[in-house]
């Protein structure tokens, strides 16, 4: 249940990074996720697959650098393509800036995940994974059911509606 704590965490993180970044930035405030927990899941499988790279990769902060930064891409960009593709909406369009590949990743946010991942594996996350580790398993099936149900609807909703704007129940 460790990875399955690891996901909720790191996405939790990362809605509240959105919201910040939205904030500072006067971006788009749409919920990059689900319909009613607060994640961002993009962010914690870009951390999931940071964090499964292998050993000798964290040794190497330059190669921790770039193959994090690909492979959290890589994430991002499987994200966007199953927004569009399945649920048929665009949470983010990176159309406009630099090393952009179809709007759907773009180098500037490559960079990003490659320094925010310095700071996941060499401070965040062997602080929090002995807190992850103790969460008890019915604990992580009744969160995993929570998480699963809140999928189901908000990839309904998504699909029905065409609009990530659907996700905003809160500020109506």
């Amino acid at each position: 249940m460790t990875w399955f704590w690891s996901f909720m965490a790191y996405s939790f993180l990362g809605f509240l990074l959105e919201a910040v970044f939205a904030k500072l930035s006067g971006g788009r405030p749409d919920r990059k996720g689900l319909l009613v927990l607060p994640l961002c899941p993009v962010y914690g499988a870009g951390a999931c697959l940071i964090l499964a790279l292998p050993g000798w990769v964290d040794e190497r902060p330059w190669a921790l650098f770039v193959l994090a930064s690909l492979a959290a891409t890589t994430a991002e960009y499987l994200a966007a393509l199953y927004h569009e593709r399945v649920l048929g909406v665009s949470f983010w369009n990176y159309g406009g800036l630099p090393g952009s590949i179809q709007g759907r990743v773009c180098l500037p946010f490559s960079l990003a995940w490659g320094v925010l991942s310095l700071g996941l594996v060499y401070g965040l996350h062997p602080f929090l994974a002995p807190w992850l580790a103790r969460v008890p398993v019915p604990v992580g099936l009744a969160a995993l059911a929570t998480l699963l149900t809140d999928a189901a609807l908000t990839a309904a909703l998504l699909r029905r509606s065409g609009d990530t704007a659907s996700l905003r129940w809160y500020s109506r």
